[in-house]
């Protein structure tokens, strides 16, 4: 609806897995360009397997799974909604130019009836603005309360760069296809070690169960980052074995990838939650659970380890132009 010169849009945000795809979910809903329960959304785009840990388990580690203009343009890619996205260092001489290009194309998508993807940190929705006031209107999920940024603030936080990302109009793709991209993301991210070099203390895919398992073992880890990396990484958990169940007709031994994400949230949803209590500084880990706790996560990583196992020879038995096709420039884009 129209409030003064500005714009407020009909958009609800609600945080349950990774603040991106909540974001992404509140925005694509909401402007009718993706139907369907969130988990799809989860999977479809490949958000959901991505996993990566701190050896410190800090809790920037559930937003540290890559460069996000190349992971978050891959995930929306596939879902084949159009997706540009704006951000980097405020510290740069150029960020008051920046910052006032992206305010105006902000007020455009609005305007259009298309929230944004921000950076608050972590990720939340704009979803109107307000030209007398010069604010725009935020939702972080977390409450259903609206935040405020003044347009001489945006971009500004306590991290040292911002992001904004808008999305446009979308073409429909076979499922088939789309399933199978999903699991070639997933696929990679399991495979790539470190999706942040050159810094190595945040390990992805298989290695950030090693890092985790470590960090749980030897003590001196961030209390509220292993809470939040463990819910956040069961709840991914549980919307990938959720999102195979409902595509596993789709592919050919799809099925069995399925029975194998079931049987490790089965396998860690009892162990994870007896080693998480709540105090008054809120939620902690039970040092006494630990134990149990690394099994579950070693039997867990097993699982997986088998199910990208399965998805490496469903991936195998269909051609990949994505991957296998060299542009004229080589590896790299023209610079």
């Amino acid at each position: 609806m129209s409030k003064r010169s500005g714009v407020i849009l009909d958009v609800q945000m609600k945080r349950e897995s990774k603040s991106f795809t909540d974001a992404l979910y509140a925005v694509t809903t909401a402007a009718g360009l993706f139907e369907g329960p969130k988990f799809m959304l989860s999977g479809l785009s490949g958000m959901a397997f991505k996993f990566t840990v701190h050896e410190k388990l800090l809790p920037m580690s559930v937003t540290a799974y890559g460069q996000w203009g190349t992971e978050h343009r891959r995930a929306v890619d596939n879902l084949g909604i159009f997706l540009l996205d704006d951000g980097g260092r405020t510290r740069h001489d150029s960020f008051g130019e920046y910052q006032r290009i992206a305010i105006d194309g902000v007020k455009l998508s609005l305007d259009r009836g298309l929230a944004c993807i921000y950076w608050i940190p972590e990720f939340g929705v704009i979803h109107g603005y307000d030209e007398d006031d010069r604010v725009f209107y935020v939702q972080d999920g977390w409450s259903g309360e609206t935040q405020y940024v003044l347009y001489d603030n945006f971009g500004l936080n306590f991290t040292p760069f911002w992001d904004c990302t808008y999305v446009g109009e979308r073409v429909k793709i076979p499922l088939q296809d789309t399933v199978l991209e999903s699991l070639r993301l997933a696929l990679e991210d399991w495979e790539t070690p470190h999706k942040t070099l050159p810094d190595v203390s945040l390990g992805s895919g298989r290695l950030a169960y090693s890092f985790l398992i470590r960090a749980l073992q030897q003590g001196g880890f961030d209390s509220y980052g292993a809470v939040y990396i463990l819910e956040s990484y069961l709840t991914s958990r549980i919307e990938i074995s959720a999102y195979l169940r409902e595509v596993q007709s789709v592919l050919p031994g799809l099925e069995e990838v399925q029975h194998l994400y079931a049987e490790l949230v089965e396998g860690l949803r009892g162990p994870l939650t007896a080693a998480i209590s709540e105090n008054n500084s809120g939620k902690v880990l039970n040092e006494e659970q630990l134990r149990s706790l690394c099994a579950a996560l070693e039997r867990a990583l097993e699982l997986e380890e088998q199910a990208m196992g399965r998805v490496k020879i469903i991936s195998g038995q269909y051609p990949d132009r994505k991957r296998s096709t060299l542009p004229r420039w080589g590896a790299h884009t023209a610079r």
